[in-house]
C-alpha cells in the first residue's frame, strides 16, 4: 500500500533549481532515510510532500485518511504554555469528545425516554472510542514518552517560554511522537538529544509500525532504523533498498557505472568526430561521414557526473597562551538560580577537551560563562595570559537578514571582496549561497557561514558549542580533521561521540557538578 505518491516534481528557488521530474512512493512499512549535502533540498522536499510549499510542476497526492506528523527546523512554541499543556494538546480531539460527553450528560438532566435511550448511545459510542484509543491511561503514555526524550528531568510544569532551543526542539519531538501519527516526518530529530535519548529514540523508530522519512546527518542512527534510503543529489532522487551501509556500498558502484558509461561515450564521440572531420571533404567517404554525422545527432548524451564541493577548514592560529588559560574557584553556574554546586577548575594550553552531560545541566552556559558573556552565580573565573578564544554559537540569535557575503565582510571589513568570497567558497558555498540571505540557507549552510567568521579570526583556544549540528557527513569529516590539527586548546560541547571521542585528549561530565537529580 503506497501512503505516498509524488510524481513529476520539479521545483526552483531564488533562480535555482532543487529538484527536477522528482519522483517517490512511501509504502507502509517503509522506514526512509533522505540523505544529501547541505543545501540539496531535503527540507525543501519534506515542505513540498506536507503542502507548505506548491511545486513548480508535478503532484503529491496524500490518501485521505491518512494521518502525518512533521517536525520541522522552524517549528515554534506558543510562551505561556506548560510543557504538560503542549504535550497533552497532541490529543485535543480526545479531549474535545470528553467534552461532548459531559454535554450529553447535561442535556439527560431534562428530557424524556427515547431522548435519554438516543444520548446514551451516544456516550457509549464516544466512551468506546476513548477507550480504545488509551484515552484513561493519556497522562502515564505522555510521562513515559517525555522521560524517554528527557522531558521529566525538566519538569512538565515549567513554561515553554523558559526552554533553551534544544528543551524547545524536545518538547516539539515528544509531542510528534505521542500523536501516533500513521506518517512521521523528521528533520534532524537527534540534533539537541543526548546520547541516551538518541537510544531512546532509535528504539521507538525501529518498532514503529507504520512509515517515516527521516532526514539526518548522523549515520550511527541512520543505520540503526532506516530500511530504504532516497539520495537527494543534482536536483534528483535516487532509491536504494538497506540502511545507510548499504547505500554507500550500492551508491559508489552506481557512481562507478555512471563516470564509466560517461567516459566510454566519451571515446565514442570523440572517434565519430575525428571520422566525420577527416572524411567529409573527400568524395569518395562523404557517404560514411554523413552517417556517423546522423548517429551523433542521435546520441542520447550522457552528462559529466558532477562532484560535490568539498569544504577545507583550517583555523588561524594566534600566539602560544600561557601555560593556564582558564582557571576557576568555586564557581556556580546559572541564570536565576544555581545549575551547578561549587567547582573549581583548571583547562591547560594545548588540551582538547569535550563536555557532556544531559540537557538542561549548563554545558552552554559553563562555555557563556568562561567566556565572559554571563555572569557566574558566585565563584571566580580567570583567564590566562594572551588567550584568543574563538567561539562557535549552536544557532543564530536572532534572524540574520544580511547575506553571508555582508555578514562576513562586516565582521572583517579590511578584507576585500575576494578575500570574503575565497573564505565562503573553502567552506563549501557556492556563489548562490553566498549572495543568499543567512536566514533563507538551510541550517548546515548557515553553519558554514559561522565557520567562516571563526576560521578567518586568529584564535589559541576553540570553544565550540555543537558545531556538527546540519552539518553534512563530509562536512563533519572535514572539521574533524581540521580540529584534529589546530595545535591550539578546545574545548567542546557535543551529542556525537563518534565525532570526537578519537581525539580528544579528556571528557568532562557536567552531570558530576550539577545539582539535579540525574535519572
Amino acid at each position: 500500500m503506497s501512503y505516498l505518491n509524488v510524481t513529476n516534481v520539479s521545483h526552483s528557488f531564488g533562480g535555482r533549481e532543487i529538484l527536477n521530474d522528482v519522483s517517490f512512493k512511501l509504502l507502509r512499512g517503509e522506514h526512509v532515510g533522505l540523505v544529501g549535502a547541505n543545501g540539496e533540498g531535503k527540507t525543501t522536499f519534506l515542505n513540498i510532500v506536507t503542502g507548505k510549499l506548491l511545486p513548480d510542476e508535478g503532484k503529491v497526492e496524500w490518501p485521505g485518511k491518512i494521518t502525518v506528523g512533521y517536525l520541522d527546523q522552524q517549528s515554534t512554541l506558543t510562551a505561556g504554555l506548560t510543557i504538560r499543556q503542549v504535550l497533552r494538546s497532541a490529543f485535543d480531539e480526545m479531549y474535545e469528545a470528553e467534552k461532548q460527553i459531559m454535554a450529553l450528560y447535561d442535556q439527560m438532566g431534562d428530557t424524556d425516554e427515547q431522548t435519554m435511550e438516543k444520548l446514551m448511545a451516544q456516550v457509549g459510542d464516544l466512551q468506546s472510542d476513548l477507550e480504545h484509543s488509551g484515552f484513561y491511561q493519556l497522562d502515564t503514555k505522555i510521562e513515559e514518552v517525555a522521560n524517554g526524550l528527557g522531558l521529566g528531568e525538566i519538569g512538565l510544569d515549567k513554561d515553554v517560554a523558559d526552554l533553551s532551543g534544544g528543551q524547545r526542539s524536545k518538547v516539539l519531538l515528544t509531542k510528534l511522537l505521542l500523536q501516533n501519527a500513521k506518517i512521521l516526518l523528521l528533520d534532524e530529530p537527534t540534533n539537541y538529544l543526548d546520547e541516551n535519548h538518541i537510544n531512546w529514540l532509535t528504539n521507538f523508530l525501529k518498532n514503529y509500525e507504520n512509515a517515516f522519512i527521516l532526514i539526518s546527518h548522523d549515520t550511527t542512527f541512520l543505520n540503526n532504523v532506516v530500511n530504504v534510503v532516497y539520495h537527494l543529489e543534482n536536483c534528483t532522487l535516487t532509491r536504494y533498498t538497506g540502511d545507510y551501509n548499504k547505500f554507500l556500498e550500492l551508491s559508489a558502484i552506481h557512481k562507478a557505472q555512471q563516470n564509466s558509461a560517461y567516459e566510454r561515450q566519451q571515446q565514442e564521440v570523440a572517434q565519430l568526430e575525428d571520422f566525420i572531420a577527416r572524411n567529409k571533404a573527400r568524395i569518395s567517404t562523404t557517404g560514411r561521414a554523413k552517417s556517423r554525422q546522423k548517429k551523433l545527432d542521435k546520441m542520447d548524451l550522457i552528462e559529466k557526473p558532477q562532484e560535490k564541493i568539498k569544504p577545507h577548514f583550517k583555523f588561524k592560529e594566534a600566539r602560544t597562551p600561557s601555560r593556564i588559560i582558564v582557571e576557576a574557584k568555586d564557581l556556580v553556574l546559572g541564570y536565576d538560580e544555581p545549575l551547578t554546586k561549587p567547582v573549581s577548575f583548571q583547562l591547560e594550553r594545548g588540551k582538547k577537551i569535550a563536555l557532556k552531560g544531559v540537557n538542561g545541566l549548563g554545558k552552554t552556559t559553563l562555555l557563556k560563562t568562561i567566556l565572559g558573556l554571563i555572569p557566574p552565580i558566585s565563584g571566580s573565573l580567570e583567564l590566562g595570559e594572551f588567550v584568543e578564544p574563538g567561539y562557535f554559537e549552536q544557532e543564530e540569535r536572532e534572524k540574520n537578514e544580511k547575506t553571508a557575503l555582508d555578514d562576513v565582510w562586516d565582521t572583517y571589513p579590511s578584507l576585500s571582496n575576494s578575500d570574503v568570497r575565497g573564505a565562503l567558497a573553502a567552506c563549501g558555498l557556492t556563489n548562490e549561497h553566498i549572495t543568499t540571505k543567512v536566514f533563507v540557507l538551510s541550517g548546515g549552510e548557515a553553519a558554514k557561514v559561522r565557520l567562516c567568521k571563526l576560521m578567518l579570526k586568529k584564535v589559541n583556544w576553540l570553544v565550540l558549542d555543537e558545531p556538527t549540528n546540519h552539518l553534512d557527513v563530509m562536512a563533519k569529516e572535514e572539521l574533524q580533521q581540521a580540529l584534529i590539527d589546530f595545535n591550539g586548546s578546545i574545548l567542546l560541547v557535543s551529542h556525537d561521540p563518534e565525532f570526537y571521542t578519537s581525539w580528544v585528549d579528556e571528557i568532562l561530565n557536567i552531570e558530576n557538578w550539577t545539582t539535579k537529580i540525574i535519572s
